[in-house]
């Protein structure tokens, strides 16, 4: 198993915990958490035994953003270390991928649904990093905020694409031209999480809607309808939906797990679904789609 230093990772019942745990600095986003997130949603893709992921933050903050330590140099890509911590990043368009935007795709691209428990402060990475999970809860006491325009820089992890889509142009323009932090209620009222729970139910809450995905459903019909959903933000037409829907159903309809599905609801028992997400990853496109010239 990988070892991990600035991450916590567990698998139980199904469900695989990741825990951001720099709790000292409130979890500030380093290049190593960045390659251990990597590393920890290239195994939960790859283990069968895991239905569903939960982020999470260790102590008192989900992610403050950006480690600070280089001070003013923090951002530059040109400085030698980070040039050296970073040697073997891709490039696009030939400049250096942005860090956040490689966690963000990774998460984007996870065979498994994403629940992030939010604990605390998310901000800057902390907040962009979470906008491809599927569901995102926060504990009352969370705190939110896009505050790149008062660092003089602009949103990173591809979330120009996903906040958008997640909340609306409106309201992703007031939040990102503020740069203001925000609290749990306001980001409730604009979308961007689902439910706001006192702070000791948070995981609990997480869980338990873990636990139902994991108990009651198909993983291949969860992995299948992940791609297809968010695939479809960006589809010009209905009838792309369409198209992949029929071809989707015409291959899952002749499956084991239709048969075990329908099966237990007549028999009235729980289902016991035998299909594994890696039989069926051609049934509809991979998304996101890897552009040509990255390889």
């Amino acid at each position: 198993m990988t070892q991990y230093s600035e991450i916590l990772f567990d698998v139980a019942d199904g469900v695989a915990t990741i825990t951001l745990n720099r709790p000292d600095r409130l979890n500030a986003f380093t290049t190593t958490m960045l390659r251990e997130l990597v590393a920890a949603f290239d195994a939960t893709d790859t283990d069968d035994e895991v239905r569903v992921v939960i982020i999470t933050g260790a102590g008192r903050g989900f992610c403050a953003g950006a480690d600070l330590g280089r001070g003013g140099s923090t951002f530059d890509a040109t400085d030698e270390t980070r040039v050296a911590e970073r040697a073997d990043f891709e490039t696009v368009d030939g400049v250096p991928r942005d860090g956040g935007g490689i966690v963000s795709l990774r998460v984007a691209a996870s065979r498994k649904p994403v629940i992030v428990a939010v604990n605390g402060p998310a901000v800057g990475v902390g907040a962009t990093m979470i906008l491809p999970a599927d569901i995102r809860l926060a504990a009352e006491s969370a705190k939110f905020g896009f505050v790149f325009a008062r660092r003089g820089l602009v949103p990173e992890a591809a979330s120009s694409w996903f906040l958008p889509r997640v909340v609306g142009i409106s309201k992703a323009m007031e939040w990102v031209a503020t740069g203001r932090v925000f609290p749990a209620a306001e980001a409730l009222a604009g979308g961007l999480v689902s439910q706001v729970v006192p702070d000791a139910e948070l995981l609990a809450t997480a869980r338990s809607i873990a636990a139902e995905i994991a108990e009651n459903t198909s993983a291949v019909s969860v992995a299948l309808s992940r791609q297809m959903l968010w695939s479809m933000l960006g589809a010009s037409t209905p009838w792309e939906a369409h198209r992949v829907d029929s071809a989707a159903i015409f291959r899952l309809g002749q499956a084991p797990d239709a048969v075990e599905g329908v099966t237990s609801f007549l028999e009235k028992r729980p289902p016991k679904f035998p299909g594994r997400v890696g039989d069926y990853l051609d049934v509809v496109p991979a998304w996101p789609t890897r552009p040509p010239d990255m390889p």
